[in-house]
C-alpha cells in the first residue's frame, strides 16, 4: 500500500501539475454551479398573470423544410397562447422544396392562426431582419422550422417577460427530440444522441441558468429566442457577416445596449437530434467560430487583459473555453511522451481514471440539479431521469467536443468564413493527401 501511495502520490511531479489544471479551471466550478441551480430550483418566483396578454410576433424562418414545417406550425397553434394574440409570418429563404405547399396547407388547416408568408434571398440573418420589419407584436419570437415548441413554451416566455420589464431578451430551453430518439433504431446513433440530450439539458438548465442570473449568457439560441421589439430596433439587426448571427445579437442587446438578456427554462423547445458524428463535427465547429467572432468584435483590448479575470465574464470565458484549450492539448499528447522516458504507465493511467471520476461527480450533480428543474414537465422529467446512466459517457463526449472545437478554433484562422464548413471525411482525405505530397517531397530531396 505505501509503495502505490508513494507511487501515485508522491513521484507524479510534473503530472499533478496538469491534473489541477482541469480540477481548477473546469471541475470545481461546475460543481459550485450545480449546488447554486439546485437551490434556486427549490425557490422559483411565482409569475402574476397581466390582464391583457400582449400581441406576439413569432418569425419560422424557413429553407427547404418541407418534411418539419407542418409540425412546427402545428405546435404553434397547439399553443396555450391565445391565437387571436399571434402573428406567425414564415420567412422563405430560397426554398427548393415544397415548403410553399407545405405553408399553404397549414395556412388553411390551422385558419385561427395569422400566418403569412414573405420571401428574402438566402441566409438566416437576411430572413429576420426582413421578418422584424414585417412584425407589429409587442414581442418578437423566433424559432427554427425543424423544431417543435412545448405547449406551454409562449406562454412561459411572455410571463417572464411581463414580470421583468429589465429583460430585454430571452431566449429558451432547447432539448432534442425524446420521441426521434426513441425512433433511431441504430443503437450506436441513440446513445451518440442521448449524450447530446443530456449535454442540452444540463448546458441549459444548468449551465445557461447561473449566465442568466448575472446577465452574463453568452448566447442566446437562435433556434428559440424572443426579445422585445423596440430593443430590436435600437440594434443593428442581425449581422449577415457571421456564422453565429444568434451570438453577435446577444453581445449587441448586453454589451452595446445594456441590456438584460436572460434565460426562461420553462419554455422549452425541441429540436430534432444530431444526425451523426459528422453533423457534430460540422456543427461545433460553426458554434465555435462564432463564439471567437463576437468575442473578437466586442471585447475591446482594454478590457481583454488577464488582471480583468475576476471582473469580466467575457475574459474568463476565453480563458476557459479557449485560451486553456492549448494547455488541455499538450495536457493529453504529454501522457503518450512521457511513456518514451520511462514514465510509469500506471501512474498516467491513475491520472486519466482520476480525472474521469472527477468529471463524472461533476455530471452527477447536474443531473440533480437539472432532474429538479424538469419536475413541471412530467414525460421529459421521466425520460431525463432513465438516462442516469450518461453520467459515465458523457466525459468521453464531451472530450470529443473539445477536440472538434479546438479544430475549429484552427481553420477559422486558416480558412474564409463557411456556413457548414469541411465534413471530418474531407478533412482526413485532405490530410492525408497532405501527407503524402509532403512525404514524396522529402523522398525526392534525399535522393
Amino acid at each position: 500500500m505505501h509503495y502505490w501511495l508513494e507511487l501515485t502520490f508522491f513521484k507524479m511531479g510534473f503530472w499533478i501539475t496538469w491534473t489541477i489544471i482541469p480540477v481548477i479551471v473546469e471541475i470545481l466550478p461546475a460543481i459550485i454551479s450545480a449546488i447554486r441551480v439546485y437551490h434556486r430550483s427549490r425557490h422559483r418566483p411565482v409569475l402574476s398573470m397581466p390582464a391583457k396578454l400582449p400581441f406576439v410576433t413569432i418569425v419560422v424562418p424557413v429553407y427547404n423544410s418541407e418534411d418539419t414545417l407542418y409540425d412546427c406550425l402545428n405546435s404553434i397553434a397547439e399553443s396555450t397562447y391565445p391565437a387571436e394574440a399571434l402573428q406567425v409570418i414564415v420567412v422563405d429563404n430560397q426554398s427548393t422544396d415544397n415548403s410553399f405547399s407545405v405553408f399553404s396547407d397549414a395556412q388553411n388547416i390551422f385558419s385561427q392562426l395569422n400566418m403569412s408568408i414573405i420571401r428574402t434571398k438566402k441566409g438566416k440573418a437576411n430572413a429576420l431582419n426582413i421578418a422584424m420589419y414585417n412584425a407589429i407584436g409587442t414581442y418578437i419570437i423566433n424559432i427554427d422550422s425543424d423544431g417543435l415548441l412545448e405547449p406551454h413554451a409562449l406562454m412561459n416566455m411572455i410571463l417572464q417577460f411581463e414580470n421583468d420589464g429589465h429583460i430585454a431578451a430571452l431566449t429558451g430551453t432547447i432539448l432534442s427530440n425524446r420521441h426521434d430518439i426513441r425512433a433511431t433504431k441504430n443503437w450506436r446513433l441513440r446513445t451518440l444522441q442521448k449524450n447530446e440530450y443530456f449535454e442540452y439539458a444540463q448546458a441549459f438548465l444548468s449551465g445557461r441558468t447561473i449566465e442568466s442570473t448575472h446577465n452574463e449568457l453568452f448566447t442566446m439560441s437562435g433556434a428559440f429566442s424572443a426579445f422585445r421589439r423596440d430593443v430590436l430596433f435600437n440594434t443593428f439587426m442581425y449581422n449577415t457577416e457571421t456564422v453565429g448571427e444568434d451570438t453577435d445579437m446577444t453581445f449587441q442587446i448586453r454589451q452595446r445596449l445594456g441590456d438584460k438578456v436572460g434565460l426562461c427554462a420553462e419554455a422549452l423547445f425541441f429540436i430534432g437530434p444530431i444526425s451523426g458524428w459528422q453533423e457534430l463535427y460540422t456543427q461545433r465547429q460553426r458554434w465555435q467560430r462564432g463564439e471567437l467572432e463576437a468575442t473578437q468584435n466586442y471585447m475591446s483590448d482594454d478590457h481583454a487583459g488577464l488582471s480583468k479575470f475576476f471582473s469580466n465574464f467575457l475574459v474568463r470565458r476565453m480563458m476557459i473555453d479557449h485560451t486553456f484549450m492549448f494547455p488541455k492539448m499538450i495536457w493529453f499528447f504529454a501522457s503518450i511522451v512521457l511513456l518514451f522516458f520511462r514514465y510509469s504507465l500506471v501512474v498516467l493511467l491513475a491520472s486519466y481514471v482520476l480525472i474521469y471520476f472527477l468529471y463524472v461527480i461533476v455530471e452527477i450533480f447536474n443531473y440533480i440539479c437539472v432532474r429538479s428543474l424538469l419536475k413541471p414537465f412530467a414525460d421529459e422529467h421521466h425520460f431525463y431521469s432513465h438516462l442516469w446512466w450518461i453520467i459515465f459517457t458523457l466525459p468521453g463526449y464531451n472530450l470529443v467536443c473539445f477536440w472538434i472545437r479546438l479544430v475549429g478554433t484552427i481553420n477559422m484562422m486558416t480558412r474564409p468564413l463557411d456556413w457548414n464548413g469541411e465534413r471530418l471525411a474531407t478533412e482526413i482525405s485532405s490530410i492525408r493527401q497532405q501527407v503524402r505530397t509532403d512525404w514524396q517531397q522529402f523522398r525526392h530531396r534525399h535522393k
